[in-house]
């Protein structure tokens, strides 16, 4: 489940550089080898300097050029009518997980494949379309029947009109029942939490019927703000709401 973060050769930056941006670095390295190959042949090092301050205000605006060329990059996601499709993870027994979001959270199979030379295979299940609807992405890899789900992952909401015919049902088909409906604290509304048959976590919100029962997925973070920002800058999401609950771990 961990993967390795690896440096590229193009990140790769000398420790009396690293405050100035990759072109001034290309400068700067022009410059002082010019330098010193000027004083090995005996030339005048003041014209070479005139010449490359010449080369350097190209460079200089070659990089406010690229600076605003990145600027606007990120206006797209002010026009952008883009979506979040679906959510990935791995299971342990297709079948077996299949069955249990379609019998017990009224999941549909819109699709499945099979990726015999990659060693695994897809299942997508949701409550409609998939251009229309957000779905989760079943993965299977050949020979592998448990992960560690780790601690990045919260859980997935689900909303239903009415959660204690949904937990009944789980807990007619064997599933794990980790919280039974209570009323939320402050609030009218009332929650539960089911695991399914490889230990992810399903909140189940009781609220009136809607077409997308699959309304959110939580992920834990260590930087709240910094998350937020890069969700709304990179991927144009809005700040719907926050909660504060320093009683709740």
């Amino acid at each position: 489940m961990a993967s390795t973060i690896r440096p590229s050769l193009s990140s790769f930056m000398l420790p009396s550089l690293s405050s100035c941006n990759p072109s001034q670095k290309l400068s700067l390295f022009h410059l002082g080898s010019g330098i010193r190959r000027l004083h090995n042949f005996g030339l005048k090092a003041s014209k070479f300097l005139r010449h490359d301050d010449d080369c350097m205000t190209t460079k200089a605006s070659m990089n406010t050029s690229s600076a605003a060329a990145q600027e606007n990059a990120l206006d797209w996601v002010k026009h952008d009518k883009r979506r979040m499709l679906h959510a990935v993870y791995r299971v342990g027994d297709l079948d077996k997980t299949i069955k249990f979001y379609k019998e017990c959270l009224g999941m549909k199979l819109l699709r499945k494949r099979d990726m015999p030379e990659q060693r695994h295979t897809n299942a997508f299940l949701g409550y409609g379309p998939e251009d229309a609807h957000f779905a989760v992405e079943l993965t299977y890899n050949y020979g592998i029947d448990k992960y560690d789900i780790g601690d990045g992952f919260g859980h997935f909401g689900l909303a239903f009109d009415d959660i204690s015919r949904i937990v009944e049902l789980v807990r007619a088909k064997g599933g794990k029942i980790t919280r039974e409906p209570m009323l939320v604290k402050g609030s009218n509304s009332v929650i539960a939490y089911i695991e399914d048959p490889d230990g992810y976590q399903f909140e189940l919100l009781e609220r009136a019927p809607s077409p997308e029962p699959l309304y959110k997925v939580m992920l834990r973070v260590g930087d709240l703000d910094r998350s937020i920002k890069f969700y709304q800058k990179a991927f144009g999401m809005e700040l719907l709401r926050t909660q504060d609950d320093p009683e709740s771990q």
